[in-house]
């Protein structure tokens, strides 16, 4: 047992005072290595939701969270090092498009991702959708890929910040989640501990995001930016539009297949913009590039077939088949009913309940409800219209992909519920409301 006895740094915490680096280390790390029960991390959880913590405590949690386990320094890339991450949403298909272009761009992107749970789908699963992809490399594996490759997205190994992971899930049990500096820790301590040379953030804000609001998202990304600031790592954060899915794809399968259109050049809309926006906002900071040069390399990578050729050899890589970059309705799985999802009225399209659409498809078995839950990569919900748009009674909205007639027609009444519409025209929301720099 550490020195520090951790109830008085919970009492502490709970009387209203400021905690030093060193009684925010002990707690978290006793706690990673089993010396402190459950119910007094709880405690300790509790007294910092209500009372908050400073920045400075901030950055002792994030700083205990990377010393629980293990780091990836990444020294044996030559390539400059980019981590870009998302604070979820519903389909937010960026990574799978942003890790391949920058890749054909010249950086390096060896990403970490999740799996999905909830209304947000995870990086990991839909690239489990394709035939043969393996997520599970080791450290060596992974540095050695994007040494080869350009890019590689797998999975977070358990000794990588394990005291997250723990403590998460204590935050989910006691309901502690909704906190700025504990969501933070969280999400920075993993970016943290692999060595890059700029994390990209995207925060997002919106019916279809964990922050709902512009201004949650703001306080969220300036947290974060104080956070990489002040571990003297450079990062770019930025809040983006979550007030509808970002792409039309809701699934897995159905990403792989959305994000291939868009690395061909075949798909434009918001998901291919704010991929572009990521890769040209590495470009300027690590290669030095004005924003027209950085856009311009964007566009000559996708025309070229540079892009989309990169996505094919990771996926070989990392044992998925690779032909799937050349036609993915061969290659990936398909559901055996789809179903169109039809206007029930003409206007403009007004609102939509993104997370109410995340949880429609998470009933056709495109995401998980409980942690461990199967995933079935088939099924999905393919949603073309977007806020400003007009629309027509009977017209097609987009699709339903599932197992059965009867989930599939829930499904689309689930989606069209969740839709407004308007007799007046309806201006469509700002797909980025603005950027924050840390500088080391």
């Amino acid at each position: 047992m550490s020195a520090i006895d951790p109830r008085d740094v919970v009492a502490r915490k709970r009387d209203g005072e400021r905690l030093t680096e060193e009684e925010i280390r002990s707690v978290v790390l006793a706690y990673a290595r089993g010396e402190v029960a459950d119910y007094l991390a709880s405690a300790f959880l509790m007294a910092a939701f209500i009372r908050g913590l400073d920045p400075e405590e901030t950055v002792a949690l994030t700083r205990a969270m990377v010393e629980s386990g293990i780091t990836l320094p990444l020294e044996g890339i030559s390539r400059p090092k980019v981590d870009k991450h998302s604070t979820g949403g519903v389909a937010d298909g960026v990574t799978l498009v942003f890790a391949p272009l920058a890749a054909s761009l010249g950086l390096a992107v060896a990403k970490l991702s999740g799996r999905g749970l909830g209304h947000t789908g995870g990086t990991l699963d839909k690239l489990e959708s394709i035939p043969g992809f393996r997520t599970d490399l080791s450290a060596e594996e992974m540095e050695r890929q994007v040494d080869e490759v350009g890019c590689a997205v797998a999975a977070q190994t358990d000794d990588l910040v394990p005291a997250d992971g723990a403590l998460y899930a204590l935050r989910d049990a006691t309901a502690t989640v909704p906190s700025v500096p504990l969501i933070a820790a969280s999400v920075m301590s993993k970016k943290l501990a692999v060595g890059t040379d700029l994390i990209l953030l995207d925060v997002k804000a919106g019916s279809g995001a964990f922050m709902k609001t512009v201004e949650e998202a703001e306080a969220l990304a300036a947290a974060c930016a104080e956070l990489a600031a002040g571990w003297g790592r450079r990062a770019r954060v930025v809040v983006t539009d979550m007030s509808q899915p970002l792409g039309d794809a809701v699934g897995n399968a159905l990403d792989i297949a959305e994000a291939v259109e868009v690395l061909r050049g075949d798909r434009r809309g918001r998901l291919a913009e704010l991929a572009a926006e990521f890769a040209s906002a590495a470009q300027v900071v690590l290669l030095d590039l004005s924003e027209d040069e950085a856009r311009a390399r964007v566009e000559r990578a996708i025309a070229s077939g540079e892009a989309v050729e990169t996505f094919g050899r990771m996926v070989e890589a990392q044992g998925g088949d690779p032909a799937v970059v050349d036609d993915p309705a061969k290659v990936l799985p398909a559901a055996p009913v789809v179903v169109p999802i039809e206007a029930s009225e003409d206007g403009w399209l007004a609102q939509v309940e993104a997370e109410e659409i995340g949880r429609a498809a998470v009933g056709l078995g495109a995401g998980r409800a409980r942690k461990g839950d199967a995933i079935d990569p088939a099924t999905g919900i393919v949603f073309g219209a977007k806020i400003g748009d007009r629309i027509r009674r009977g017209s097609s909205l987009g699709e339903v992909h599932a197992r059965t007639e009867e989930e599939a027609r829930i499904a689309a009444d689930r989606v069209v519920a969740a839709l407004s519409v308007s007799e007046e025209e309806v201006e469509a929301p700002p797909l980025v409301y603005g950027w924050r720099d840390a500088q080391p």
